[in-house]
């Protein structure tokens, strides 16, 4: 089974499969620091692959509360679509094989190629910089190269986001090349519609407060407001910087 997604197959369809279908596990996924799990899913005639990653297997951070990283990454993906940069893999929230969890559509790639890799060749110059910019916004604490992924349709994939939206300066990365530039055109567009979104659209705004404790949406408000303010890439705040592993 392989999954190829593009916008041409419904983005509401493929939430409600991962939301309502039929999972099965097939395998343990390697290289994780959390318990992620590769599953089937079955939703009348479509078949998918996901990524399930159960609340019960998070492994305990002294800096996020316990038990809340699977609801940040479907925060996450809340967050890059109302931008419209669409780089996080559709994403629901569910029960499972082992309890509530996060699950998201598995990106059949390119395992040679990462984000280095593409900085290196070029090509994903927009991507990227929208890439940059949505870190700043969620406070992404961790990321590292690989969690850049090539689709095999050659779209750039953004993953695991499960220590984001912290109160506190968090930002992690090795996506520090574009610090004091001004933010392209588009992005300041997008972030000016999400601004837009948090004040009018009474269904994002809940949603992302059933995901996220009050005081951390106030944070992702004021990141967005600074950003917009200041209309640039912002220099690295309090280290570590950088996350390890890199790749």
């Amino acid at each position: 089974m392989e999954n190829s997604f593009s916008r041409e197959l419904s983005v509401t369809r493929v939430l409600t499969a991962l939301a309502q279908g039929e999972m099965n596990v097939e395998a343990a996924m390697p290289y994780s620091s959390n318990y992620t799990l590769l599953t089937s899913i079955v939703h009348e005639d479509l078949h998918l692959l996901a990524v399930y990653k159960p609340q019960r297997g998070e492994r305990p951070l002294w800096d996020f509360p316990r038990g809340t990283l699977y609801r940040r990454e479907a925060a996450a993906y809340l967050v890059s679509e109302a931008l419209g940069f669409h780089l996080v893999p559709p994403t629901v929230v569910r029960d499972g094989p082992y309890g509530i969890g996060m699950v998201q559509l598995f990106i059949d790639n390119d395992e040679e190629v990462h984000l280095f890799t593409m900085l290196k060749r070029g090509g994903y110059e927009r991507e990227i910089k929208q890439l940059c910019a949505f870190d700043c916004l969620v406070n992404n604490a961790d990321r590292k190269s690989g969690h850049c992924l090539q689709g095999r349709d050659g779209r750039l994939w953004a993953i695991d986001h499960g220590i984001c939206f912290h109160v506190e300066p968090k930002l992690r990365t090795v996506l520090w090349d574009f610090v004091g530039e001004p933010l392209p055109d588009e992005v300041i567009t997008a972030f000016t519609g999400f601004r837009q979104q948090l004040d009018r659209n009474p269904q994002l705004t809940g949603a992302l407060h059933h995901l996220l404790d009050r005081s951390e949406v106030r944070a992702l408000r004021r990141r967005l407001d600074n950003l917009l303010a200041s209309g640039r890439y912002p220099p690295p705040g309090p280290g570590p910087h950088v996350p390890w592993p890199p790749v």
